[in-house]
């Protein structure tokens, strides 16, 4: 079930409710009763492995296995050492 989180436009308290995706948002701030509004998260990707650019864009005839070392086009990885 997602999380959503709240914050109150009196208060400035701010929240997270675990909801289903069914439920009507919350109106009500459980502290002082005041108006509260859905906050946007935000989240981070990480990418590990040899990457999606250098193994699944190719064209259909070239091999699709990933190199042993980082490809020659690819950006290197955070934290990596070449």
């Amino acid at each position: 079930m997602p999380i959503y989180e709240y914050e109150c436009d009196s208060c400035n308290h701010h929240f997270e409710v675990e909801q289903s995706m069914r439920d009507n948002p919350l109106t009500e701030c459980p502290e002082c009763s005041g108006h509260i509004r859905r906050v946007f998260g935000l989240s981070s990707v990480i990418f590990k492995g040899s990457g999606f650019y250098c193994t699944d864009t190719k064209k259909s005839g070239e091999n699709k296995e990933a190199p042993s070392a980082a490809c020659a086009t690819c950006p290197a990885a955070p934290g990596s050492s070449s």
